[in-house]
């Protein structure tokens, strides 16, 4: 019997091409629009995942200032010295490193190319904390970080600008008119969820930075990585009465600097796009709904179209239910066909604008199985009361139909 309406529901679209496919259009986009909003917002999840994943792993950022109202900290409190790097080092537990960063913006020059980047002071642990290795070349020696060797480590925007296809080691740069050597490259990271460029510097110990390119002994950063399976809140609070106690700030006084656990923003950053992506795929969501009147519509119009058809089938022996079935299946039918071209459709965008927006394409099996079920409820739905309708014409009324 399901069979027979099947085929009775494929006869009936075929007769009316056009209204079928204006019919099923409304459920195509509403499937698409939701898998494709769903799966670019998913890529858009994992990218940022992958960008936080790049500043590395239980990261603090401890910053002098404090934190104000609508953002950001204030520059008036000191700076850290690099006794306050070693007393972490020295005071705290379960840290796997701890890194001065003092960064300037600066021209770097190489024969007759130049190029504006961030040149940044640290030392051998920078690349440990950051979880950034060199890809060529070589890091800092102890020897270079103690004596301010003028030696640097390039990103790799830097190294395109300056050097292009030319092998950059052992050759000479001059930052902010002083001669360095370059001895390494860095692996690419490329965006920062925020949008900036992370391979755009050049990397040198601390000390020839402080002589050299700031003229000041002052840290602006301090980067400390936690132990793996180590509490980073519990590392944060130590690290706070121990800067509070160097400091000399007193009890009833805030902190005149921040700490801020990289996990936080990760997970602040990874609830609001998740956030983001549920809310578009409601939004599209409420097409489908739209298609499902849209399918209802077109149904009524067939009931009153074959009325005399129905009263024949019904006066030869025809049951109800076998009215109500054939409308249903119809309905079903129409609205699965528009499921599986929206999903095609949807696989489609959804290639094309991760490709796009440079995020990483994650189909999202469940989306795409709920995405279709939905669709397929919704003629379910939407087509029960004109199948009702049909179902419960009076015979001879509906052979006298016009």
């Amino acid at each position: 019997m399901i069979w027979n309406a099947f085929l009775l529901a494929l006869r009936a679209i075929r007769r009316n091409k056009m209204r079928s496919f204006l019919t099923i259009l409304g459920i195509v986009i509403g499937v698409g629009a939701v898998i494709t909003l769903v799966t670019v917002g998913g890529g858009a999840t994992a990218k940022v995942t992958e960008d936080i994943a790049k500043l590395g792993s239980n990261l603090l950022m401890v910053t002098p200032g404090q934190m104000r109202h609508g953002g950001g900290a204030s520059g008036s409190a000191k700076s850290f010295e690099i006794d306050d790097v070693k007393a972490i080092a020295r005071d705290v537990n379960s840290l796997a490193g701890v890194t001065p960063t003092s960064s300037s913006s600066a021209t770097v020059v190489f024969g007759a190319k130049n190029w504006s980047t961030q040149a940044t002071g640290t030392d051998s642990a920078f690349f440990k904390v950051k979880d950034w290795r060199v890809e060529e070349g070589r890091e800092f020696t102890d020897q270079e970080v103690r004596s301010g060797t003028a030696v640097c480590i390039l990103g790799a925007t830097v190294r395109k600008e300056l050097f292009g296809e030319l092998e950059p080691l052992e050759h000479r740069i001059r930052v902010k008119g002083v001669s360095f050597e370059v001895i390494g490259v860095l692996t690419a990271k490329g965006q920062s969820a925020t949008g900036r460029d992370q391979d755009d510097l050049i990397v040198m110990p601390l000390r020839a930075f402080q002589r050299r390119i700031s003229g000041s002994d002052n840290v602006g950063l301090i980067q400390v990585s936690v132990e793996d399976g180590a509490s980073t809140d519990k590392a944060q609070q130590d690290i706070e009465a121990l800067l509070r106690e160097r400091r000399r700030i007193s009890t009833l006084k805030p902190n005149d600097f921040q700490i801020r656990d990289m996990k936080e923003i990760a997970s602040t950053m990874l609830a609001t796009t998740e956030l983001l992506t549920t809310l578009l795929g409601a939004v599209a969501a409420v097409s489908l709904l739209v298609g499902g009147i849209g399918i209802m519509n077109i149904m009524l119009v067939s009931v009153t179209e074959r009325t005399r058809e129905i009263g024949t089938r019904l006066a030869i022996g025809a049951l109800e239910r076998e009215v109500l079935l054939q409308f249903l299946v119809e309905a079903m039918v129409l609205s699965a066909f528009g499921g599986l071209f929206g999903i095609i459709l949807a696989l489609i965008g959804s290639a094309f604008l991760t490709r796009v927006l440079e995020v990483p394409f994650v189909i999202n099996g469940w989306i795409v199985f709920i995405a279709f079920i939905f669709s397929a409820a919704v003629g379910l739905m939407f087509g029960y009361f004109p199948a009702r309708k049909a179902a419960s014409l009076d015979p001879i009324e509906a052979l006298r139909h016009e």
